[in-house]
C-alpha cells in the first residue's frame, strides 16, 4: 500500500477545533522521575497547562479522518476519541513507520492509520503477538500505538515484557502513544483491571521501568462524567453498551432508565500519554 508522495511543508497554526471544549488541558513536557510507588509518579493535574496546544496542520491526516471509506460507526465515535487531535498530540507525521499493537477486530485506529501511511510514503504494521514478532526490525519503528490494552496485559504479567519489546522496536527518539481507560488513583491495578480501567500511575510506572521517558500528558480524552464505577465495568458504556450479566440468567439486567443514564455518560474517561525513547 506504500507509495511515494512528497507532502507539502507543514504549516503551523493554533488549533481551534470544534472540539475545543473537550481540550480541557494539554500536558507540558514533564521531567523524568524515578517512581517509588504507584502514587509518586508525576506532577498533579493542576500543573498541566490550560492553553490550547499548537498543532501542525496535516492535510493528509485530516483526509484520512474525514474519509467516507471509514465505517460510519467509526466516524460516529470521533466526538469521543478525537482522532486528529490525539494523533497530532502524539506526534504522528507523514512518512512514519507506525506499529499498532493489538488493533482488534474493529480496527478503529487502523482505518485511519493504514491509509494515512500509504498516502504519505510511510508504513502501517499491525502487531498482535509482540513477544513473537514486532513486525519491524529492531530500532526501526517511529511510532507505536497502544490503545485500551493495559487492563488486559496487567492480568497476566505481559505489561513489562511488552513494553520492553516496544522499546527495542523503536528508533532512538521514537514515540510510544498510549490511550487507556483510566481509573481513579490510589487503587491497586489487580483490583480494577477486570473492570477495564487502570490507574494512570500504573502505566507511567511500567513504561519508565522499560526505559521510556514520559514526555507529555493530555486531557483530550478525559470524561468527567465517567466515575469509573459501572455494573459491567467499562463495557457498560458506549460503544459496547453491555446491559446484562453474561452467562448468568439470574444476574443483573439494566433497566431502560439505567441504560439511558449510562449512554448519557458517553465513552470512558481515558488517559492520553506520549512517551519517548531518548536518542
Amino acid at each position: 500500500m506504500e507509495k511515494d508522495l512528497n507532502p507539502e511543508p507543514l504549516i503551523m497554526r493554533h488549533a481551534v477545533f470544534g472540539l475545543a471544549a473537550v481540550l480541557l488541558s494539554a500536558a507540558p513536557v514533564v521531567a523524568q522521575q524515578s517512581p517509588q510507588t504507584e502514587g509518586a509518579w508525576t506532577p498533579p493535574r493542576s500543573a498541566l497547562s490550560s492553553a490550547l496546544p499548537t498543532f501542525a496542520e496535516d492535510t493528509a491526516l485530516q483526509a484520512a479522518v474525514a474519509a467516507e471509506t471509514r465505517p460510519a460507526a467509526d466516524r460516529a465515535r470521533d466526538v469521543y476519541r478525537h482522532p486528529y487531535e490525539s494523533l497530532t498530540f502524539w506526534g504522528l507525521t507523514p512518512g512514519m513507520t507506525v506499529v499498532e499493537i493489538e488493533p482488534g477486530g474493529a480496527s478503529w485506529w487502523r482505518h485511519i492509520l493504514e491509509p494515512y501511511a500509504a498516502a504519505t510514503g510511510g508504513r502501517y504494521v499491525p502487531v498482535n503477538r509482540p513477544l513473537e514478532d514486532m513486525g519491524v526490525p529492531e530500532g526501526s519503528a517511529d511510532f507505536i500505538l497502544v490503545a485500551r490494552a493495559f487492563h488486559n496485559w496487567s492480568r497476566n504479567d505481559r505489561t513489562q515484557p511488552y513494553l520492553q519489546a516496544f522499546f527495542k522496536a523503536l528508533k532512538p527518539g521514537g514515540v510510544l502513544a498510549v490511550e487507556q481507560h483510566r481509573s481513579a488513583e490510589g487503587l491497586n491495578v489487580a483490583d480494577v483491571a477486570s473492570t477495564g480501567y487502570v490507574p494512570e500511575s500504573y502505566v507511567i510506572h511500567e513504561a519508565r521501568n522499560a526505559g521510556f521517558v514520559l514526555e507529555a500528558r493530555s486531557e483530550l480524552n478525559a470524561n468527567p462524567k465517567d466515575d469509573h464505577d459501572h455494573p459491567f465495568g467499562v463495557w457498560t458504556l458506549p460503544p459496547i453498551r453491555q446491559s446484562a450479566a453474561r452467562n448468568d440468567p439470574s444476574g443483573r439486567t439494566l433497566t431502560p432508565e439505567e441504560r439511558a443514564a449510562f449512554d448519557a455518560i458517553g465513552e470512558s474517561d481515558r488517559m492520553t500519554l506520549r512517551f519517548r525513547k531518548l536518542e
